[in-house]
């Protein structure tokens, strides 16, 4: 018969584990005594390369299926993580739902693939082991126990974060990019691919209306983004639309999801 190990053992055997193959596995399991979490997903996020999968752990198999062929091809760029990453936020414990735009359930990302892992809820510690790599440790609940985490699960895994952060920092601090920065900018790499692949010409307003409605940015989040009012904004998505000519958010995701996953050079939102 096994005995249940304590968090105090688990945790012991995972500062033990630091800088060997199974350290993934160790600390999911002392943070499961915390979380109670149905499935794991460890990330590293970069500069301008697809994120790199560091661990995954599930019993549910719909949430993991597609990370490779989907999420890892381009959908990552749509996802509220990734936003964290790149806009440099602090090394923190994040709930999905304090992060995610307003309209997140409602938006393709959401319907196309989010939806299909049967993920209900999600937190993530986003730890910097170097000033612009990130190390995303996401504990989420799926269909298998269908809740989401209740305030004091989220509580406790809070106040383990300074460890956390200390260990992932530790065993991931030598993870490096694979190749330099590149000189164009997202927004101007955007508007060349949708030039060469779809023959549309957007201008860089229309453009940055274009991802913030695929990451599920309502009307009024967008303006709040942009800082101009919601009325103007409804004007560039009027104008985006009969661009591209599409009638809806769905069909504009149909238009430059493909762009996205397609590219083996992905793009950084």
């Amino acid at each position: 018969m096994t005995s249940v190990k304590s968090p105090e053992t688990l945790l012991a055997r995972t500062i033990k584990s630091l800088n060997k193959d199974r350290f993934a596995q160790d600390l999911n399991q002392w943070l499961h005594t915390l979380a109670h979490h149905d499935n794991t997903t460890i990330l590293a996020y970069f500069r301008d390369e697809t994120p790199r999968l560091l661990m995954i752990d599930s019993v549910t198999p719909e949430v993991h299926q597609d990370m490779k062929t989907v999420y890892l091809s381009g959908a990552y760029l749509l996802d509220p993580f990734y936003e964290v990453h790149i806009s440099g936020a602090d090394a923190d414990l994040y709930w999905i739902w304090d992060i995610a735009p307003d309209q997140f359930n409602r938006n393709q990302y959401s319907i196309e693939y989010y939806h299909r892992t049967t993920i209900v809820d999600e937190i993530a510690y986003v730890i910097w082991p170097t000033t612009q790599i990130s190390v995303h440790v996401c504990l989420g609940r799926d269909k298998r126990s269908d809740r989401k985490f209740s305030i004091r699960e989220r509580s406790a895994a809070k106040q383990v974060l300074p460890i956390v952060k200390t260990l992932v920092c530790s065993h991931w601090e030598n993870l490096r990019f694979n190749r330099e920065d590149r000189k164009e900018s997202t927004i101007e790499r955007m508007i060349r691919l949708v030039a060469e692949t779809q023959k549309i010409y957007l201008t860089k307003r229309q453009a940055e209306v274009a991802l913030l409605i695929l990451k599920g940015h309502s009307t009024t989040s967008i303006g709040l983004r942009l800082g101009i009012s919601a009325q103007t904004i409804k004007v560039f998505r009027k104008q985006l639309y009969k661009r591209c000519d599409v009638s809806s958010q769905a069909e504009l995701f149909g238009l430059m999801f493909p762009l996205l996953s397609a590219q083996s050079d992905p793009l950084v939102f």
